[in-house]
């Protein structure tokens, strides 16, 4: 490499902290950018050579699948003692158990790279963009196409892109807690810092990952992907995706399997040796049983779940951006959802102008209004793409057509903000002085104005008690003045009210109700005044809890906010900041809490919560920040979400309960006969060869049906339920494969390979047939029938079952053929265990002391490393490896989780 191309590349890497230090253009100057930003072309020449703006990677990578496979210790040990059976002469077990191995390992591969795909197609379909200069013109581009010295233009709402110096700011508030633990927000501006201040203090400077919290900003791109403050930390943690309850869950079950694996393994392995047995071959069938008693497909089953359950969302107008985000919205039990266009038809109408006083007309009003709206005048009114949208329904009114913009000059502007709650606009119509015109919230409006009468109040509620929402116009002379502050916004005359309608939903009660029966409690924050809120929860049959207002909100102690926020309803004229805050502490208190909004305002919550919702017609901001898009703005969309993830983990769990529990009786069985047997009930290949076809079967789990009542609460891990079910079901189980086992030795006298292969047969029925009991609480095909697929997979595995002893294949795998009395004797044995299991399961069910496989536990609070993996996967790209940043360094205190 030449050096000036040495020199030019390091003119493209410049530390974040020096780059506070330095002035505007002079960091411009050594990221050899400008103002106007970069051309196309040095872009696509920084790309190539730093790599995308990425932390993580979604491409499918087929050999991490496969190696995930033989990540299995006992598989390995299968692998190892098989090669040593080889080795030592046996090569017909070997050769059996390194197929049946082969088989299980490519059905693992094959269901789970299918989810990895299905993973992939999710990240291609959604994108996270941002606003860049380039070629001296504003574009959109993807999060991961910017480079150091892109130019970005960022708002409220938005997710810092990348490490940026700003080069301006306005009113730039950014809450920078997943970085520095603060939960207040850091203010910033564009002057230099000084040399030596700590990452926290750099004002100068906005991070990858932190969220514009108020104003907007103008910026310069440092360091992006690995370089970046964010980033680094982001790939300490690695590329795996935050955990979700269901895996945690999945953990502790797997421990608890690995505990029971273990007891059993051992005291075989040992009793065998005791009684005598070769060494490979007791370490086989020890390490078989092993095997068998672990439901090995349980990660197949799951990703062919969550891939099955991406296709049926799809189908239900929900999109998906990750998969673990199915069993987060199966998992939700509160939802906290903005008013318009969730209960409301969303479709906000003018309906008429209330003077407040006799010297202001209706039009007058009207057009004190349509002044003070944020877009230009001409602009607004040719087009109301882009506006908020009460603005928009006034220019699309009847009387903003005589509205002419040439009669009015825009002197200055000050945009509406949440915590202020008003627009105000410095105007002068020809050849008169200049006017300040505010419009926004009357309580915020009223507060700046002189002494109104009673009858303006009274005048205000009454159209408040209709449900209508209300927007107060003041106006003021401002002869001298050519700018304005907030602190203009004083001695205000009140012009009047602007009135709104925006009806409720003709659906809405019954996608309320539908939540409801799924026990998902429905809460309300809008920015809208209460009264409204309550009216239009009261035309829709809701309960109110309670009602809290900013004003509340603001005045509580989180400690007193969280207990009265898990009983309110409705939370009305609350900010941007306050509905976080209320997220925040209904998560905290124990919920999984979902946040379904489409505005600007609602980007901090979603963020926030556990499952953020978004829609597809809402801003870009919010859908960026959402997990979930639904395709269209209904609850009732979001409650077939709901239902898929809870059918997720209901199949899921069918899976486990059955595997189990009859998996431990098989196991229990074998061990206790290869004690009492002077020969081995079943080798080691047999053992594995059952397990496979068994399993393979069950394959068919992810599409089965569920019981309504499965679904009408959210579902977690109850390992203890799942002990109490594998030590009831799995004795059953082994009382029956003792029956067969005296059937073989006292009434067939029958030899090893007729006793094998009668408890193989018997075994794989037993142990595939029992799903159909297990699947349900109710009673098997009379109330709940199973689906196709899982009642054609179950009875192909009993086939091959009883024809594998029977095939020409009998002698490679150690079988010899049996008499027919034995199939009619078998017959009867399967049938009086499915009417004993079924017995149980009613007495099992029946006692108080059970409940479903999925008791909320009181709390589930998830580390911030969860909240920082969930950030990252926005910076993703499919690329083979991401550039890795620079060694992390000694962090200051708090700057960086304990856990990462």
């Amino acid at each position: 490499m030449s050096d000036l191309n040495v020199q030019e590349r390091h003119s493209q890497q410049l530390p974040i902290t020096d780059a506070a230090c330095l002035q505007p253009d002079q960091v411009l100057d050594h990221l050899r950018s400008s103002l106007a930003g970069l051309t196309t072309k040095e872009a696509s020449e920084r790309l190539a050579e730093l790599g995308p703006n990425a932390v993580r990677t979604h491409r499918a990578n087929g050999w991490a699948v496969l190696g995930r496979q033989f990540a299995s210790p006992i598989l390995i040990l299968l692998i190892i003692t098989a090669g040593l059976s080889l080795f030592l002469g046996d090569a017909t077990n070997s050769i059996v158990i390194g197929v049946i191995l082969l088989v299980s390992v490519g059905l693992g591969f094959t269901n789970e790279f299918r989810a990895e795909r299905a993973s992939e197609a999710l990240h291609s379909r959604v994108t996270h963009r941002a606003v860049v200069l380039r070629d001296g013109t504003t574009q959109d581009v993807d999060v991961t196409a910017l480079v150091p010295g892109d130019v970005v233009h960022l708002s409220l709402g938005a997710i810092i892109p990348a490490d940026i110096r700003l080069l301006s700011t306005k009113n730039l508030l950014c809450d920078e807690s997943i970085l520095t633990g603060e939960s207040l927000p850091a203010g910033k501006d564009p002057a230099p810092v000084a040399p030596g201040s700590a990452l926290g203090d750099l004002a100068s400077c906005v991070f990858m990952g932190t969220v514009i919290q108020s104003g907007g900003c103008t910026g310069v791109v440092v360091a992006t992907g690995g370089r970046a403050e964010f980033g680094r930390i982001a790939l300490g943690l690695g590329e795996r995706q935050p955990q979700t309850e269901f895996q945690l869950g999945l953990k502790r079950f797997s421990f608890l399997l690995l505990q029971v694996a273990i007891g059993l393994t051992t005291l075989i392995f040992i009793a065998n040796l005791l009684l005598h047995r070769p060494l490979i071959e007791s370490l086989l069938f020890s390490l078989a049983i092993a095997v068998g008693i672990t439901p090995q497909l349980l990660p197949a089953v799951v990703s062919t779940s969550l891939a099955t359950g991406t296709r049926q969302l799809a189908k239900r107008k929900v999109l998906v951006k990750r998969l673990v985000c199915i069993e987060d919205l199966g998992d939700m039990d509160i939802l906290v959802t903005d008013k318009t266009g969730t209960l409301t038809e969303g479709r906000i109408s003018f309906t008429g102008a209330l003077p407040a006083s006799p010297d202001v007309s209706d039009a007058g009003l009207l057009t004190l209004g349509l002044l003070a709206t944020e877009t230009d005048y001409s602009e607004a009114k040719l087009s109301t793409a882009g506006q908020n949208p009460l603005d928009a329904a006034l220019w699309e009114s009847a009387g903003a057509a005589a509205f002419d913009p040439a009669r009015f000059e825009r002197l200055d502007l000050i945009d509406f903000d949440h915590q202020r709650r008003r627009t105000s606009v410095l105007v002068r119509e020809a050849g008169a002085p200049a006017r300040l015109v505010t419009k926004g919230a009357p309580e915020d409006v009223l507060a700046h104005c002189g002494p109104t009468s009673a009858n303006v109040q009274a005048m205000l509620d009454e159209q408040f008690d209709a449900g209508s929402r209300v927007v107060a116009v003041a106006t003021r002379r401002a002869s001298g003045l050519s700018r304005i502050t907030p602190d203009d916004e004083k001695d205000l005359d009140l012009a009047g009210f602007l009135v709104f309608l925006d009806r409720p939903k003709a659906n809405a009660k019954a996608s309320l109700d539908q939540l409801a029966t799924l026990g998902i409690s429905v809460k309300i924050a809008t920015g809208d005044n209460a009264k409204v809120a309550e009216k239009v929860c009261s035309e829709l049959g809701v309960v109110s809890g309670g009602t809290l207002t900013g004003a509340d909100v603001d005045a509580m102690s989180d400690t007193e906010l969280a207990a009265t926020a898990r009983e309110a309803t409705i939370f009305a004229r609350v900010s941007p900041e306050q509905k976080a805050r209320i997220i925040t502490l209904l998560r905290q208190s124990g919920g999984a809490v979902g946040f379904m909004g489409d505005g600007v305002n609602d980007a901090l919550a979603l963020h926030r919560a556990d499952i953020g919702i978004s829609v597809d017609s809402a801003t870009d901001v919010a859908k960026d920040a959402a997990d979930i898009v639904l395709l269209e703005k209904d609850l009732g969309v979001l409650a077939e979400g709901v239902m898929e993830g809870r059918r997720i983990f209901a199949n899921t769990i069918k899976y486990v309960l059955m595997g189990t529990s009859s998996n431990f009786g098989n196991m229990f069985s074998a061990a206790t006969a290869s004690v009492v047997l002077s020969f081995l009930p079943m080798l080691p290949g047999q053992i594995l060869l059952n397990n496979l076809l068994y399993d393979s079967g069950q394959l068919a789990i992810p599409g089965d049906r569920v019981d309504k009542e499965q679904l009408l609460a959210p579902s977690h891990w109850n390992i203890a339920f799942i002990r109490r079910f594998m030590f009831l079901f799995g004795p059953i189980s082994s009382i029956f494969d003792f029956a067969t086992f005296a059937l073989m030795l006292f009434v067939f006298n029958a030899v090893p390979g007729e006793f094998r292969a009668g408890w193989f047969i018997e075994s794989i029925a037993t142990q595939t047939l029992i799903i159909f009991a297990i699947r349900t609480r109710r009673v098997p095909f009379l109330r709940s029938r199973p689906s196709l697929g899982l009642l054609s997979a179950s009875l192909a595995v009993v086939a091959a079952g009883i024809f594998l002893p029977l095939s020409p294949l009998a002698g490679v795998l150690g079988f010899d053929p049996l008499p027919v009395p034995f199939f009619l004797a078998v017959l009867g044995m399967i049938v009086i265990y499915m009417v004993m299991v079924e017995f149980a399961k009613q007495w099992f069910f029946a006692r108080a002391a059970q409940q479903l496989p999925g008791v909320p536990t009181p709390v589930r609070r998830r580390p911030e490393t969860h909240h920082i993996s969930r950030r990252a996967a926005r910076f993703s790209a499919p690329v083979a490896a991401v550039v890795p940043g620079p060694p992390l360094p000694r962090r200051l205190k708090g700057l960086l989780p304990d856990s990462s």
